[in-house]
């Protein structure tokens, strides 16, 4: 469909294609009516408030980082409001007893730092304890929060069962873009170490990067991993994918600016792998192209590079059937998370607009940024 509205949207530009964030979501409320679990946005992944009303239609609310994204989640959803962060401030703390209705401690130390500016909110929020259950299935160490000396949780021989005075809940996150096969390994992990600090709690928190929404996810095993909790417990179950919302669900457009030579075609384009798209390089991966094939499978090859000054900004090797030619448009696919979130203004290079491919096939224009968008962050 998109192919199809192309030349109608500027370049470049993120399109969150509303039909497919719509289907996501259907998939995710889905898995609320089965088990009465909870499903949080992880605005960490994607932010676009605009489609908050949208979301906020089929999942319990969201989940921050921060106080920014708190405050995000607070004037935008308006439903439950969750936040963890790794320590806050004093200040983080008087802004986020006014807005979360969940706060989660990394530490001990933080709980027993903040917990009486809490008490002294005279609101009913829900405290939790994020625990590191010393297991996980990732292989990158950037992605890991349970790898070797990480930062994040409490260990079972640091868990301070005097301490839990005050805390209603536990939250775990050791999964990034993973099937439910790992929950379930993992949910054996947790259970095994800390479930007799459960038999107290009022719920539990399985993080995110749950991959629900893709094409070979195994459902069944999610409702059993939650309905495990659930029964054994008699608590309530919360996930907070972020990914899994807007998997699939967007684009960038970008445009063939150049194309020179240096013993291969390199186009060169006004989408930036540094500046647009960084987990290309973070991660990295190659992202898909419309009507593109790998490098030599298909007639014409051409190296897809960035204008930006970095050396290294370069997006990967792409071939297609006819030759580019200059103001060529692209369509990168999977585009709507960890972009618009981590996206940074480097040399000056703008910032893509964004819009939204409608259900209709219609495209309408969201935001545009200027140089003004750039300028203010600076002083």
């Amino acid at each position: 469909m998109i192919k199809k509205i192309l030349e109608s949207i500027p370049s470049p530009c993120y399109v969150i294609d509303e039909a497919k964030l719509i289907s996501n979501l259907e998939i995710l409320k889905s898995v609320q009516d089965r088990t009465d679990c909870k499903i949080l946005l992880a605005q960490k992944a994607f932010s676009n408030f605009a489609f908050y009303p949208l979301i906020g239609k089929y999942i319990a609310g969201v989940t921050a980082s921060g106080l920014f994204e708190a405050k995000l989640g607070f004037e935008e959803m308006g439903k439950e409001n969750h936040v963890y962060a790794p320590a806050y401030t004093k200040y983080d703390m008087s802004e986020l007893i006014k807005i979360c209705d969940h706060i989660v401690f990394n530490s001990f130390g933080q709980w027993e730092k903040h917990k009486n500016t809490i008490k002294s909110s005279k609101r009913n929020i829900e405290c939790g304890i994020r625990i590191n259950p010393e297991y996980s299935e990732i292989e990158t160490d950037i992605y890991n929060p349970c790898f070797n000396g990480s930062r994040m949780g409490v260990t079972l021989k640091n868990f301070e069962e005097n301490k839990l005075d005050g805390i209603s809940g536990l939250h775990f996150h050791t999964m990034c873009e993973q099937n439910s096969d790992t929950l379930e390994r993992t949910v054996k992990v947790v259970d095994e170490k800390f479930g007799k600090y459960l038999k107290n709690m009022k719920w539990i928190n399985f993080g995110g990067g749950h991959h629900i929404t893709r094409d070979d996810y195994d459902m069944e095993k999610l409702i059993k991993c939650i309905n495990f909790f659930k029964d054994k417990y008699g608590i309530q179950v919360y996930l907070e994918p972020g990914e899994a919302v807007a998997l699939n669900a967007g684009y960038l457009i970008a445009s063939v600016l150049d194309i020179v030579e240096n013993n291969m075609n390199i186009a060169i384009l006004d989408a930036s792998a540094a500046c647009h798209m960084p987990d290309v390089l973070e991660m990295p991966y190659r992202p898909n192209i419309i009507g593109s094939g790998k490098s030599n499978e298909k007639k014409y090859t051409y190296r897809f590079g960035g204008n930006t000054c970095l050396a290294g900004d370069i997006i990967g090797d792409y071939s297609f059937d006819t030759p580019l030619k200059i103001n060529d448009k692209l369509i990168f696919c999977d585009m709507a998370i960890y972009t618009t979130v981590k996206n940074n203004t480097f040399n000056g290079i703008p910032l893509p607009s964004i819009g939204v491919l409608k259900q209709n096939g219609s495209f309408e224009l969201i935001k545009k940024f200027n140089y003004h968008d750039f300028k203010m962050r600076l002083s």
